[in-house]
């Protein structure tokens, strides 16, 4: 499945592994990228020299291309995009706001850089800043969200750019990466299916939670904050949209996710834990390894696409 995602990012299949918040860590991204799709390793709020211990843990595993998530709202987003360039990280991937007092630094040292966007507007921005790609990503998705949908969002951005554009938000299967070829995009980015590979580190009840879910399981809290999330309906989201109906205050929304992701992803509470998950969720019914589930992904993709002009 050779497209331009494929040759930009030296890699055999156009499946990039989301940059998932404690959960995408160097086990997973490893074994994404020995299986031939992109592994990323999630830096979120973690302190500089976590991100570089994972780097380096990584690079013992693997000899194959990777990259490493940046949550740009981090605290330590200034120290962690200056440890890309000094343990010659090949792509960076971000996400949380605006990526462009780094790009220059990134791009002089080779690095490939690819924003998560969710809007044209931001998608053209990111072109004209020198991104190598973009990242279109749907509502659908799990964690941190936009308001437009994968469907819409996808053939918008692929009109609006020259770079190359991967769909995000709701892809699960080869059906879903056919769909988003045929919508424009040269390549795509999953998380919640790689949740419950058996690589990944998380809780088993948090893979137990996606492997159960259906097709209405996900709620959105936070859209009255303007952070959107979506996560698994559990008793935290019910709890939160509760008050969020009744106009709580910021200060006390946050407090009931305060540390949710980790306690969720960590300890195993899914009750009171923030599972983050998106809406394919209720599509995911099996767990395999990386491999296994990359193989059978673009085998799906491939005779799906068959006869037509997508990819080479």
């Amino acid at each position: 499945m050779k497209t331009e995602i494929t040759k930009l990012l030296g890699i055999r299949y156009p499946i990039i592994q989301g940059g998932m918040a404690w959960v995408a860590e160097y086990h997973l991204a490893s074994a994404v990228s020995n299986a031939g799709g992109l592994g990323l390793i999630g830096a979120a709020n973690a302190p500089a020299d976590w991100v570089r211990d994972q780097v380096r843990k990584m690079k013992e595993l693997t000899d194959k291309p990777f990259g490493v998530n940046i949550m740009l709202m981090s605290p330590s987003a200034d120290e962690v995009a200056k440890v890309m360039v000094e343990e010659k990280v090949p792509v960076v991937t971000t996400g949380a706001g605006n990526p462009e007092k780094y790009i220059g630094m990134w791009k002089e040292a080779g690095i490939k850089v690819i924003p998560v966007v969710a809007s044209v507007a931001m998608a053209k921005r990111m072109e004209r800043a020198g991104a190598d790609a973009v990242v279109a990503e749907g509502s659908e998705a799990g964690g941190h969200i936009g308001e437009t949908t994968t469907m819409v969002l996808v053939p918008q951005i692929a009109d609006a750019v020259q770079i190359p554009v991967i769909a995000a938000g709701g892809i699960a299967d080869g059906r879903g990466i056919a769909a988003a070829f045929m919508l424009g995009a040269k390549g795509v980015q999953m998380g919640t299916h790689f949740v419950v590979t058996d690589e990944c580190q998380v809780h088993e009840n948090y893979k137990e939670r996606i492997l159960r879910a259906k097709d209405i399981d996900t709620r959105v809290t936070g859209r009255s904050t303007g952070h959107p999330v979506r996560a698994l309906r559990n008793e935290m989201t019910r709890r939160y949209l509760e008050l969020e109906g009744k106009g709580a205050s910021f200060e006390e929304l946050e407090l009931l996710t305060l540390g949710g992701l980790r306690k969720a992803v960590v300890e195993g509470d899914v009750k009171t834990g923030s599972v983050m998950a998106g809406q394919s969720a209720g599509m995911v019914k099996e767990s395999m390894s990386c491999r296994a589930l990359i193989e059978k992904l673009a085998a799906e993709a491939e005779e799906l696409l068959k006869g037509t002009k997508i990819y080479e």
